[in-house]
């Protein structure tokens, strides 16, 4: 009988692997935490097409906007992990650990990294009219003016906000905090002279500085971008210059599969290679990454080490 046990087991098992092998057998949900039109819920919707396309089943768009990605996060987090639910993870997730006061999900713990998807770098820029037209121009003017200027952000604990901050210590200089809505409203601060100063996002701010009415000083990547070869990053353009960009990434819940985890991998790393991808993806100033799940576990963790230290450093904290 012992015989028939085992046979019985292994024939459970090759059915579980046929199951699998088959995925995805219905639609997939990329609940993606921010609103519809967002720049995120854009490129998701591009990811969402190609896997739709490639692996033979829909791949539907869940928004599930709220407190800076949390809310989405969460239902995420507590879905059956069959891949059947994945989650569009942000550089906001990595940070709102240590932002906010609670956060109902760990995102190291509670997610499988599937694939960063694009790095997202910001731009400072300042009005035309600055008298600053490099960094180390406008780190003279901030130090001979010191709580004269102005910065603004989309709010505490924004990237902009971070950004900016780190910026402050980089450059030892003393600045004011403008708090605004979001990237855009920035953008028209600058524009009409409210602030001195900002760290927009590049998707929303390359097109401005590109027609003149902002200037650009640098870029918060590692690199410069492709849109804005002649703008330096900050490493190039200080002495204690720095890197900090957005990223965009697909995640699913703990204990998904690693098959299905690398299958849709594959895909999108498959997928980067078409132009017109890359070009639906990158075309704004954001730079396409797709990098295996192990490597993507090893870059969250040196981002979380990055951003616990900076956040202290800055002393927020939200509710």
């Amino acid at each position: 009988m012992r015989w028939l046990a085992l046979l019985s087991a292994a024939l459970a098992l090759l059915s579980s692997f046929a199951a699998r092998a088959e995925y995805p057998d219905k639609p997939v949900r990329i609940v993606v935490p921010f609103i519809a039109g967002s720049a995120p819920d854009v490129a998701a919707r591009q990811v969402a097409q190609r896997l739709t396309s490639a692996l033979g089943q829909q791949f539907i768009i869940d928004n599930k906007p709220g407190v800076a990605g949390n809310i989405g996060a969460e239902v995420a987090a507590r879905a059956t992990p069959d891949g059947y639910t994945l989650l569009l993870f942000t550089s906001s997730h990595v940070l709102n650990r240590f932002l906010y006061a609670k956060v109902n999900f760990d995102a190291l713990k509670d997610f499988v990294p599937i694939t960063m998807v694009t790095r997202i770098p910001s731009l400072m820029v300042v009005p035309p009219s600055s008298p600053a037209k490099t960094v180390g121009e406008f780190i003279a003017l901030a130090k001979s003016m010191p709580g004269k200027l102005n910065y603004g952000s989309g709010g505490a604990g924004s990237l902009a906000h971070l950004s900016a901050e780190a910026f402050r210590f980089a450059a030892g200089i003393d600045y004011v905090h403008v708090p605004y809505k979001g990237a855009p409203d920035i953008v028209l601060a600058l524009m009409a002279g409210q602030i001195q100063v900002g760290f927009p996002t590049m998707p929303t701010a390359f097109r401005p500085a590109q027609q003149g009415a902002l200037r650009a000083l640098a870029v918060t990547s590692a690199k410069r971008t492709t849109v804005m070869p002649e703008v330096p990053t900050l490493l190039e353009a200080m002495p204690d210059g720095f890197v900090l960009d957005a990223w965009l990434s697909l995640a699913a819940p703990a204990g998904t599969p690693p098959e299905i985890v690398e299958r849709i991998y594959a895909t999108l790393a498959a997928a980067a290679k078409d132009p017109s991808f890359r070009d639906a993806l990158g075309g704004d100033g954001s730079e396409i990454v797709i990098n295996s799940p192990a490597e993507f576990a090893a870059l969250l963790r040196d981002e979380s080490a990055k951003g616990e230290a900076l956040i202290k450093r800055v002393g927020v904290k939200l509710e």
